[in-house]
């Protein structure tokens, strides 16, 4: 197999309590995990954690003070900035609204439960969609962000 210098990273929101088993799939191989909040409790981050190391936000309906959980995450993968927060801080978040708070390469959402990739002004702003309880007619989802040579692209996978 050749050497590939891509690092992967697994997104996904809005499980509420619901940890699809095709998840593992969909992320197998990735080298972390962001969640976008909604969590639904740490039995879900210990399952994720399986997978690969786990960085997760709080959501609206996810109880204040879990440690496990930020009310924002900013790192940078291969000098690629990446900002994660739920989107409820922002009222109905939009792609426009997110990239105008947050100056990062790449923003991650969720909130919604709508799968979104969008492109603003060169900056990928990505909502992977609700991985867990179905809602609003939505098929689950989840997210692969590779990052390779200062370039981001992001597939959405169907869990359901």
């Amino acid at each position: 197999m050749a050497h590939s210098s891509a690092r992967m990273v697994g997104l996904i929101s809005d499980t509420h309590g619901l940890l699809r088993p095709a998840v593992h799939d969909a992320l197998s191989g990735v080298e972390l995990i962001l969640h976008a909040g909604d969590v639904g409790g740490r039995d879900i981050l210990d399952e994720l954690r399986l997978i690969a190391p786990v960085k997760a936000v709080f959501g609206n309906t996810d109880p204040p003070g879990d440690p496990d959980l930020a009310a924002e995450i900013d790192l940078t993968i291969d000098g690629i900035a990446v900002h994660v927060s739920h989107g409820h801080e922002l009222g109905s978040p939009t792609p426009a609204k997110v990239a105008e708070r947050y100056a990062a390469d790449v923003v991650v959402y969720g909130h919604t439960h709508q799968q979104l990739v969008t492109r603003l002004d060169g900056r990928l702003i990505v909502n992977p969609g609700a991985a867990g309880p179905r809602r609003f007619n939505l098929k689950p989802s989840v997210g692969r962000l590779r990052i390779e040579n200062g370039k981001t692209e992001v597939e959405i996978i169907d869990i359901s």
